[in-house]
This record gives C-alpha cells, structure tokens and sequence, in this order.
C-alpha cells in the first residue's frame, strides 16, 4: 500500500500551485545567460559594426588627395634648374548623397540592433526548449523510478507468500519478469533525463542549474486571451524590425547608386615653379570622372536588391503571422492534451484499485493485476510528458510575445 501512496503522490506533487514558481529558473540567471550566449554576443558586436558603418557614411568616403613632383630639368641657357608641382584636391558630395548616406547608416544601425534582440529571442526559445527537455525526462524518469520500487515491494509481498505456500512460484516469476521490464525502462528513462541535462549545460554553461530537477508544475494558460498574445507576437517581433529596416536600408542604397551615375567632382588647388622659379603660378583645379556602363550596373544592381529586400518584409511578416498561430495552437492543443492525459491517468488508477481488490478476492489472476499496473505506469509517464510539453508551448508563446524572458 506504501508503494501506490508513493506513486499517487507524483500525481498530486504536480498539481500544486507552489510548484509553478519554482519550475523555472530565476530571471535575472535567465538573463544572464542569455546574454552570454555566443550568437548574442556576436549579435551586440555587429551593433558596434553597424554604428561604425555609420559614422563612416555620415563623413563620406571621399578624402583629401595630396600630389607633389620635384625634378631637375637642363634648360638652354640656363643649366640645370629646379622644378615642382603641387596639388591638393577633395572630392564634394553632390545634393542629395549625403542625406541618404546617413538614412542607410541609420537604418543599418536599427536593422542591427533588431538582430541583436531576435538573437535574444532565439537563444530564449532554444533555452526554453531545453529547460523544458530536462524537466519532462527527469519526470518520466521519476515516475519509471517509482515503477521499479512498486514492483519490488510487490514481489517481496508475493515472494514472502510464495513461501508461506499461499501463492505459486508462478506468480513470483511474473513479477520477476515485469520488475526486468521496469528497470530497464528505467534506465532508458534516466538515460535521456541525463543526455537532456549534458545539452541544457553545453548549452547554457552559466546558467545555475537546482541540485534536482523541479517538477514539471500544473500548466496554465495566461491572462490575457490566446488571441491577444498573437498579437503581440506580431507587434513585438524583432524579426520584423530588421527586415523593414533593411528594406529602407536598401532603398536608400538604390537611391543612392542612382544618383552616384553623376559622379562626385573633386575641387583642388595646384602650385608650381618652372625654369628655376622664373615660372610660377597657382591655380584651381577640378576633376570629375565620366560615368558609363558600370555605374548603370551599379544603380541596376542596387535597384534589385530594394526589391528583393520589400519581397523579404512580406516574407518575414508572413513567418511571423505563422508563428503566432502556431504557438496558439499549439498551447492550446497541448493543454488539451494534457488535461485529457490527466482524466485518463484518474480513470486508470480507478481500474487499477478495483483489479486490486479483485485479485485479493481471488477473482482476478496476477497477471492482469500487472497488466493494469503497467497500464497504470505507462499512464503516469505519458501524464508527466504531457504537462511538460503544455508548459513548453505555453512559455514558447509567452516569449515569442515577449512577455517572458525578453523586454520589448
């Protein structure tokens, strides 16, 4: 009797409300590990990439260009005379390219920093998904435990009558049999609970893990309507904000390079002597290269990119709607899922009482009574994955609607 009490317990373990705040790991933790995480670090860098690129958009590309020549030249009649030439020269902007050079500066710098809170968002996901792997194996892995222990209080009770001559030897091998069969999905069980703690440490290595695994608690669906939270993953998407950065990002370049088919003229002094200074002057110069084929290509090439970058907007707008129809389906179907697991694991255990006490009257063989123990077992694990999984999809669409884990 102590062993079904202990096994009945896992049930009612995991529905307490305490449990809830516990199952996760502390925020401020979460954070920062987040933040540790390689692809996020890699994410901030390119900020500072990006506001680098701006600055150098914002001053241009164009530099002071410095030329000087001496020579000694032999002149009739006057020998051997010095000469030199000097000259400095800037390229100017024309009307119109610096302001776009600093839109697509900006809008880099906010298609940057998008990235950089979409990394946060998908280091988050792919933290919450291994959190969550964790929590459900080491709850199949208790309850296979607690499986093994019933069955070995079982056959003790039934080993002690086998030698009292009040139950055949039979009866001990089955239950033998069934106890094999339990410890090794046992240690299939503890297996996979140890593979999914290996991969949250690989993972996450600084993130503070409990000396054992919470229970996985009773899922709730949050406050606020299913349809209010696919709104906000739409509204809050970073995925989003990039790409429509981008896109203007871009269109600024094409602009740009359609512009840039009337070149920058550069404007310079220039100082000479000739003859050994019986020839000097000073003068203004200016230059401009004649554009041809290849800035047509430029400008061509520049044009197509604004496009394909406006076709990927609507892509990832496309995506996001998905993905918020996705996690509210598939919240919901899990809680589903789980609350019938839970109805059934109540019916089974009702059997399972009742084959109890039938085979205590003689009217059910041993046999059956394991069967509906196995039953009963197979009931518990699927109950524990189950709660597992619908706190997963619940969490998966509070982060992709920032409301866990990420700041919007």
């Amino acid at each position: 009797m102590k062993a079904r009490i202990t096994l009945a317990a896992l049930l009612i373990g995991a529905g307490g409300t305490a449990m809830a705040q516990t199952a996760l790991p502390p925020e401020p933790a979460v954070h920062e590990a987040i933040a540790a995480h390689p692809l996020v670090q890699a994410a901030d860098a390119r900020v500072e990439a990006a506001r680098a690129e701006a600055r150098s958009l914002r001053t241009g590309g164009h530099e002071f260009n410095f030329q000087a020549s001496h020579m000694r030249r032999d002149v009739q009649g006057l020998g051997t005379v010095p000469e030199y030439d000097a000259s400095l020269s800037h390229a100017i902007r024309l009307p119109g390219k610096a302001r776009l050079d600093r839109e697509a500066g900006e809008f880099g710098i906010v298609a940057a920093e998008n990235h950089a809170e979409d990394a946060r968002h998908q280091a988050a996901t792919l933290l919450n998904d291994l959190w969550w792997d964790w929590l459900g194996a080491s709850a199949e892995a208790r309850v296979d435990a607690q499986s093994v222990t019933n069955y070995e209080a079982t056959l003790a009770a039934i080993a002690r009558r086998v030698e009292l001559r009040d139950m055949a030897p039979l009866e001990a091998d089955q239950t033998e049999a069934a106890l094999g069969d339990a410890r090794t999905t046992a240690a299939q069980s503890r297996g996979r609970a140890d593979l999914a703690l290996a991969r949250l440490k690989a993972r996450f290595p600084q993130l503070p893990l409990p000396a054992e695994p919470p229970e996985p608690p009773q899922p709730q669906l949050p406050q606020l309507s299913l349809e209010t939270i696919a709104a906000q993953v739409i509204e809050r998407s970073h995925e989003i904000g990039a790409a429509s950065a981008q896109s203007g990002r871009y269109a600024a370049l094409a602009e740009r390079a359609r512009k840039d088919r009337l070149a920058d003229p550069s404007l310079g002094v220039r100082l000479f002597s000739e003859q050994g200074g019986r020839e000097r002057g000073a003068g203004l110069m200016v230059s401009m290269p004649i554009g041809g084929a290849n800035r047509r290509a430029q400008a061509d090439m520049a044009a197509s990119q604004g496009q394909a970058a406006a076709a990927e907007l609507a892509a990832v707008r496309l995506d996001v709607q998905e993905m918020a129809s996705r996690d509210v389906t598939r919240a919901h179907s899990a809680m589903q899922a789980w609350q019938q697991s839970r109805e059934a694991l109540n019916a089974q255990m009702a059997t399972l009482s009742k084959t109890r006490r039938g085979h205590q009257l003689g009217a059910i063989d041993l046999a059956d009574v394991l069967q509906a123990e196995r039953l009963t077992h197979a009931a518990f694990r699927t109950e524990a994955l189950a709660r597992a999984e619908a706190n997963r999809a619940i969490n998966c669409l509070m982060i992709d609607s920032h409301n866990l884990w990420i700041a919007d």
